[in-house]
């Protein structure tokens, strides 16, 4: 009688010991973020179309040096997936490789950044809208020690971000 109930003891004071250390549980950790984030949200002028506030973050970005590597069509994948149509959701990947490369090379933990996005969405009402997360460069400077060259190119990219949305709100070529 005795050795069942020892055996069943030890399971659970096994299971509690790894749920109440993280460290003995094979589930990886989160760990703190790289840098303080926050969001930067620009409105489509309603007489621009989406289409044509995408023409021009696509133009504003190639003049910028800012190559386009994804577009995600995300409504349409899921009026694919649903057979119902849906609000316009696109997802823009804009890279500077070489900074990005930098920074990976730096701290891996940069990579969940890249490529940078800038989210195209339709609201309910039918008004377009411009989404990024807006890294606070002096803090990820800070916290990661980069040196002033680099967080000059992280700054150039972080403004030519917000160029090439203000480009799309206003519908500039």
């Amino acid at each position: 009688m005795r050795a069942p109930y020892f055996s069943a003891l030890a399971t659970v004071v096994f299971w509690l010991t790894l749920s109440a250390n993280p460290a003995l549980s094979a589930v990886p950790q989160p760990q703190q973020a790289v840098a303080p984030t926050d969001v930067y949200k620009v409105a489509i002028d309603r007489t621009v179309s989406l289409a044509e506030a995408a023409d021009s973050m696509r133009l504003r970005a190639n003049a910028l040096n800012l190559k386009l590597v994804a577009e995600l069509a995300l409504s349409k994948q899921v009026e694919a997936m649903t057979d119902q149509a849906q609000r316009t959701i696109t997802i823009f990947q804009f890279c500077d490789a070489v900074t990005a490369k930098d920074l990976i090379d730096l701290n891996l933990d940069f990579s969940v950044y890249m490529p940078c996005r800038i989210a195209l969405i339709e609201d309910a009402s039918g008004q377009g809208w411009l989404v990024m997360m807006d890294v606070n460069v002096d803090s990820v400077a800070k916290e990661k020690r980069l040196s002033q060259a680099l967080k000059d190119r992280i700054n150039v990219v972080r403004q030519s971000l917000v160029e090439i949305m203000q480009a799309g709100a206003k519908g500039e070529l």
